[in-house]
């Protein structure tokens, strides 16, 4: 009995699902319904009783459903339909799970015989449940009465003795508790659900090549006790078009071809069919040894105001450490395997490192490690010698110039060094000289163990296979890193995005959102860009005077001029205080602030607080009421940041104008390094 009760409640599942598919997706019908099935009976587990079979059949519901629609209003439709289809089920099989109450006796017309009526099915054999009700009503009936249909038959009567045939009761321990069925199947239905949808482009102008992406981004926002605040949520991300990818054009060793690159990527936007108005939020990167030429900031700036509505321009190899690593994927890896995973992006310039650990990144740093640093032809005539290659071959004492043949064993001496250099960051601080040379940040923080290695970028691709070659030493590096892998016995893994996982980060990750509960003056007009983010360190004990000796510190920690300069006051601690209470703290804090601020104040220059808790409307209005900044200040909340970090704020997504989309970056354009 207990096995057919959950065989017919995943019956029904998938029943509802695809008559609900055919309704809402008749074009797709037939795919999506296929899909569907394939996810859905991939997720069955065996069980042993009714409650453990229902518990993970309702458990393989959401993952199946959010494989095919997504996350979208039809989404939320349908798990709603199929939580209000469990509760009787679940509930009844965790009162059954307990122990029962006798159960109530049928008594034959005329006879003071205890009897029980079964019903069963002649073309599967099966019993059928049927209530206690409808078993009275079939039982004291004068006339026919229907019977059950099963399996398009009538059902056959059977009539036994009551104590013939005894209810199956499991085991419980007493303190068993009832689990909610909402719980149980993952989603809570919300009354009030608002979704949008958002168009992003990311725009990666690197070492070796130049692509970009368009990505659909999906907003959600709900009323409910997991979302006390009624902030959008970032909760899906869908790739809808990938360019070609293309050698990035120079003009020379030092300059980008900026209208090279411009026409690239007005050529892509047509072919995707996108207009740049209809681009609503991303972001352009210079990466690898990019970012280091002399128009590197030039061009970031005219694509991101050329490309669309709030398009970010973004540099630094600590940003690109983390970008790569979320749009190649293992990051969410590393959640589902329960792993700590360094993922090294590997492209034409650099090689940019990331420690992901429960589907968050810990530390990054990066190295002049890339395929392109040596460019040769077939002939291994030297066609591009970049700066880190320079000093690697003086360390190994060689001197060629562009235009000059290398012979095969020097060119795959310097790809050597170039693994080894990486090998060693990889696994502990640098120590050898090249290494500590080629390495542009600081040493990865080596704090938890690592369980296993990922690789993207160019020469990430040729790791996992490939002998392609692009008259650079790509391959030859790709192959020393795989010996040098297996010689040390790293383990490795594969993410699902490599060569374009750094594009993929800058359209589909780059975007925060903040808290909807902010304050912000109506006259203030965005995008506001390229805003430097100063934390403000308080002690957890609240006192005026010390936030404005630390927001006086921060200016001068980050060589900014209070009144001259536009920055994000950033502050992450909640407010506590043993001396004011919660409403004075605001008021307090708010006083503390204009006094921190005597110029901005003075000269109504924009003034804008970052916090990491939602008070961002509740602290401007005790600024509005208790001090004399009556306008151009906003308050934002519900926002991660760090030092180093810069901000883009566009303009308020949805009806209510209180939730602001914010790109959090970094704008480091390296200098161009001249090796000794």
């Amino acid at each position: 009995m207990k096995i057919e009760k959950v065989e017919n409640m995943r019956y029904y599942v998938q029943e509802t699902v695809t008559r609900f598919i055919d309704k809402h997706f008749p074009e797709r019908s037939e795919e999506m319904n296929a899909d569907f099935e394939e996810k859905f009976s991939e997720l069955q587990q065996s069980y042993e009783s009714e409650v453990e079979g229902l518990q993970k059949l309702m458990k393989s519901i959401n993952p199946a459903v959010s494989s095919v629609l997504g996350m979208c209003e039809e989404y939320d439709i349908l798990m709603a339909m199929i939580v209000s289809l469990f509760k009787a089920t679940w509930e009844g099989a965790q009162r059954r799970k307990k122990k029962p109450p006798p159960r109530p006796k049928l008594v034959l017309p005329g006879s003071d015989q205890s009897i029980d009526l079964s019903f069963h099915c002649s073309a599967c054999r099966q019993e059928i449940e049927v209530s206690y009700e409808d078993k009275m009503r079939i039982l004291n009936s004068d006339g026919d009465v229907p019977l059950p249909v099963h399996c398009g038959e009538q059902a056959k009567l059977k009539i036994t003795k009551a104590d013939e045939e005894l209810a199956e009761v499991e085991e419980t321990k007493p303190d068993d508790q009832t689990i909610p069925v909402e719980m149980v199947i993952g989603y809570i239905p919300s009354d009030e659900v608002e979704y949008r949808t958002v168009l992003s482009v990311g725009i990666d102008i690197g070492s070796s090549t130049s692509h970009l992406i368009f990505s659909r981004l999906t907003l959600k926002r709900e009323t409910g006790f997991l979302n006390m605040t009624n902030r959008f949520n970032l909760i899906g991300r869908e790739i809808i078009y990938k360019s070609e990818i293309i050698f990035t054009p120079l003009i020379d060793k030092y300059t980008i071809d900026v209208d090279a690159v411009v026409k690239f990527c007005e050529e892509e936007y047509q072919k995707a069919g996108i207009r740049p108005e209809m681009v609503e939020t991303g972001a352009v990167l210079v990466t690898g040894e990019t970012a280091k030429k002399q128009n590197a900031a030039e061009i970031v700036k005219r694509l991101s105001s050329e490309s669309g509505k709030f398009v970010s321009a973004a540099a630094g190899p600590n940003l690109e450490s983390m970008l790569s690593a979320m749009g190649s994927g293992v990051v969410n890896q590393s959640l589902l395997l329960g792993q700590t995973i360094l993922h090294i992006d590997i492209g034409g310039g650099t090689s940019n490192m990331s420690i992901v650990s429960s589907g968050k990144v810990l530390t990054t740093a990066c190295i002049n490690v890339g395929g392109r640093l040596l460019g040769i032809d077939k002939d291994y005539k030297i066609w591009r010698i970049d700066g880190p290659t320079q000093f690697v071959m003086q360390k190994l004492g060689m001197q060629y110039a562009i235009g000059d043949t290398i012979s095969e064993e020097d060119a795959m001496s310097i790809s050597t060094a170039y693994a080894e250099a990486l090998l060693e960051v990889m696994q502990g601080k640098a120590t050898n000289v090249i290494a500590k040379e080629l390495l542009m940040t600081s040493d990865l923080d080596f704090s938890v163990p690592i369980d296993a290695y990922s690789f993207s970028g160019g020469v990430g691709e040729l790791i996992y296979g490939g002998d392609e070659t692009f008259d650079d030493i790509g391959l030859m590096l790709a192959n020393d890193i795989k010996r040098l892998l297996h010689e040390q016995e790293l383990r490795v893994i594969e993410p699902p995005a490599k060569i374009r996982a750094t594009v993929i980060g800058a359209g589909a990750f780059s975007l925060s959102v903040s808290g909807s509960t902010t304050f912000v003056d109506n006259r203030i007009e965005f995008p506001l860009k390229d805003i430097p983010v100063l934390p403000i360190n308080l002690d957890e004990n609240f006192s005026p005077e010390q936030v404005v000796e630390s927001i006086q510190r921060a200016y001068s920690t980050f060589d900014k001029i209070e009144g001259s300069d536009v920055v994000g006051l950033y502050f992450e601690q909640r407010m506590r205080s043993t001396e004011f209470s919660a409403d004075e703290i605001l008021v307090e804090f708010a006083k503390a602030i204009e006094r921190a601020l005597p110029v901005s104040v003075r000269d109504e220059k924009l003034i804008i607080l970052l916090l990491s808790y939602d008070v961002g409307k509740l602290l401007g209005i005790a600024i509005r009421d208790h001090t004399s900044i009556k306008g151009n200040f906003m308050c934002l909340d519900e926002l991660k940041l760090e030092a180093g970090d810069w901000i883009d704020i566009g303009t308020p997504i949805g009806d209510a104008e209180s939730t602001f989309p914010v790109t959090v970056k970094s704008l480091v354009f390296n200098e161009n390094k001249e090796y000794e």
